[in-house]
């Protein structure tokens, strides 16, 4: 009962700390991929799909691991408001290059609808500074995103 009890009261993002290692950098990452899309309040099939091939992608998954990853990150964003958590599994667990592709993969959830709208550059330099991303690792990151996305 007491166990119960427990679990109604402990923040959402408490229970990345429980899981190994390696998915908890996935589920921080994904947790900050679905954040970026979800911060111009459009958040939707087009950027879950943008979200779930990136982690694919960068995280070598199947498309129902990928689908569950996404899932699991919604509910750990739905459960908290900060993004210090997240961001502190990625910075102590990814060396530098792999914390810019991180960004770079923030960049092409931004940039999903062709645009980029204020709170989501604002987000970027937020999660950029947590995880120790220079603004000109960032910038680069961005251009490749522009490029490759045709904008």
């Amino acid at each position: 009962m007491l166990n119960k009890i427990k679990e109604i009261f402990a923040p959402k993002a408490g229970n990345v700390k429980d899981a190994p290692v390696r998915d908890r950098l996935h589920l921080a990452a994904a947790a900050l991929l679905v954040e970026a899309a979800a911060t111009d309040a459009q958040y939707g099939a087009p950027q879950r799909e943008v979200v779930e091939r990136l982690c694919r992608e960068q995280f070598a998954l199947d498309a129902d691991e990928a689908a569950e990853l996404v899932r699991d990150a919604e509910a750990e964003i739905e459960g908290t408001n900060e993004l210090y958590g997240f961001t502190r599994i990625v910075r102590e667990a990814m060396p530098p290059e792999e914390r810019v592709a991180i960004i770079e993969m923030l960049w092409e959830v931004v940039y999903a609808d062709g645009t980029l709208h204020e709170y989501e550059a604002s987000l970027l330099r937020r999660v950029c500074g947590l995880i120790y991303v220079t603004d000109q690792d960032s910038g680069t990151a961005r251009k490749r995103v522009l490029e490759k996305m045709g904008l």
